[in-house]
Order: C-alpha cells, then structure tokens, then sequence
C-alpha cells in the first residue's frame, strides 16, 4: 500500500563548521545527533537538508512528535578573557 505524502514546511537552523581537513562539518542545534559534512557550502547544505529529512522521516516512522525550531533562534559569538591558573 502506497503511503500518503505530507509535505510539512520547516526551517531550521544549519551551523556550518570550516574543518581542520577541508570542507564543512554541519549540525543542526534544534536535533540533537543531526550532523553532515560536505567539502563545499553547496554539499553541506544539500547533505543538511537530506540529514534533516532523515532524521524526521526516522521520527515519524516511531511515531514521536517532529521538533520545531523556536522562534527567534540566533547564532551568535561572545568573546571573553579566561583566566587560568
């Protein structure tokens, strides 16, 4: 039996890492355990969007509620002085 298809608009947030060897390490903060790689932006980006649909198609498949990403979500960088001893 074919299965019936919902297409549910997401957005989500992809942090793209510069590796050590090349490339991009991704993850997306909102699901725990998703991570990618791509040696362009345009790999990692399309490798997010294939991990992302995995990773939730995985969650419905067991029947547990798909995450949203809460709004007002912001990547930023703090910069501070440690001071170790």
């Amino acid at each position: 039996m074919a299965r019936t298809v919902h297409r549910i608009p997401r957005r989500f947030t992809v942090v793209l890492e510069p590796a050590e060897e090349g490339g991009y390490v991704v993850h997306v903060p909102t699901l725990p355990g998703c991570h990618t790689q791509g040696e362009t932006i345009e790999e990692a980006e399309a490798n997010a969007k294939e991990a992302i649909e995995c990773y939730l198609l995985s969650l419905h498949d067991r029947g547990e509620e798909l995450p949203k990403e809460l709004t007002g979500t912001r990547i930023i960088t703090v910069s501070m002085n440690i001071d170790l001893q």
